[in-house]
């Protein structure tokens, strides 16, 4: 079966070169994710008995990036790259790769309720509303590593297997990246678009990011399966059965269904955020 080389597609990670610096596809897809999420954010908080004003979208965006720098890349340590703690420097060179969305995950958590005890607001109702805003990073992130021709996955035989250079077998596999970018994506922000523009669940402290933990969790497990697991972690996906992708989703899972279980018992907000002070 004739399938699609991706060097026939004319993708390259680096976007643009100025002299000796590289503008790569990945940064801009965090920038993007980011100034995006900020928009979509501000359009979010318009709405009444929102849980912030805009002077503290401002601060909490800082908080976030932070966080989701921090987190992500430490959460790769842990987790994917254990190694680098015997060669610590190599923690701190982002450029070369290496983010985990579960310890990015963990840290803009750390970093929201933190900005919120700071403004002395709900911090599970601003998790709510940033929730909504975190499947365009994820939209643009995956996209970026497909562009990257990294991440790939098994191989396929389906009319729309890729034939990966980095693969270097020359067979042909699913581009896992885009079905994360489809579900991880486009499909969870239009669930959480739905619930919060046309029900209440922005009113039900614990309901946007209970379903965004299920939506996110049950996505990732489900792609995993189409996927390669980490070069460094082939052993430990034979040994356990799962990916520790699919792992760490369990409980994001098990979390999302508590918080929306729970979710009717708490007290909606009656009236906006207070103040900036």
């Amino acid at each position: 079966m004739h399938h699609i080389h991706f060097a026939d597609l004319g993708l390259h990670p680096i976007a643009l070169s100025l002299g000796p610096l590289d503008l790569r596809w990945y940064s801009i897809a965090y920038i993007a994710g980011i100034v995006l999420g900020w928009w979509y954010l501000l359009r979010l908080i318009a709405r009444p008995a929102a849980p912030m004003i805009r002077p503290q979208v401002e601060n909490l965006i800082f908080y976030a990036t932070i966080g989701v720098i921090a987190g992500g890349r430490l959460g790769y340590v842990v987790f994917y790259g254990p190694g680098m703690l015997t060669r610590p420097l190599q923690i701190f060179k982002l450029w070369d790769g290496g983010m985990s969305f579960h310890g990015g995950a963990a840290g803009v958590s750390i970093a929201l309720i933190v900005f919120a005890r700071k403004h002395g607001l709900n911090w599970l109702r601003v998790h709510d509303y940033v929730a909504c805003t975190v499947p365009l990073g994820l939209l643009f992130g995956r996209l970026a590593n497909f562009v990257n021709g990294e991440l790939w996955g098994k191989p396929s035989d389906v009319p729309w297997a890729i034939i990966f250079p980095g693969s270097r077998d020359g067979i042909a596999r699913h581009p896992s990246q885009l079905y994360e970018a489809g579900l991880e994506g486009l499909a969870l922000f239009a669930i959480l678009a739905i619930l919060f523009w046309f029900t209440d669940a922005r009113r039900r402290p614990g309901m946007l990011v209970g379903t965004f933990l299920i939506g996110y969790g049950v996505a990732r497990f489900a792609v995993e399966f189409f996927r390669e697991p980490d070069a460094q972690l082939v052993q430990f996906a034979s040994r356990t059965g799962l990916h520790m992708g699919q792992w760490l989703t369990v409980p994001m899972i098990a979390g999302g269904l508590y918080l929306i279980a729970t979710a009717r018992g708490r007290t909606p907000p009656l009236a906006s955020a207070p103040s900036a002070s």
